[in-house]
């Protein structure tokens, strides 16, 4: 536990923002597997809906700097191939 005000504070303000980076992550990872469970039904519509809001959730994460910029080409780009195997 520190002992100086500075690092005190540095503490509490980095529990609040590991908090806010959780909830980014989560949300992006939840709109992956809401993309992925409607791939595996085979509904072609609910499928590409899905599409655009994890392509818009993994934009977000990118952006907060929640995951990097090649990480996040990379997810969307898999989940792209995914989408148009289902055509």
């Amino acid at each position: 536990m520190p002992n100086i005000k500075s690092a005190i504070k540095r503490v509490s303000v980095i529990e609040k923002k590991t908090l806010q980076n959780n909830m980014v992550k989560s949300a992006y990872k939840t709109a992956v597997k809401k993309f992925e469970e409607a791939v595996q039904s085979g509904n072609k519509e609910e499928a590409t809906t899905a599409f655009r809001i994890a392509v818009k959730k993994i934009d977000q994460a990118c952006t907060k700097g929640v995951i990097k910029d090649n990480t996040a080409s990379r997810k969307k780009s898999n989940l792209a191939k995914k989408l148009n195997e289902m055509k």
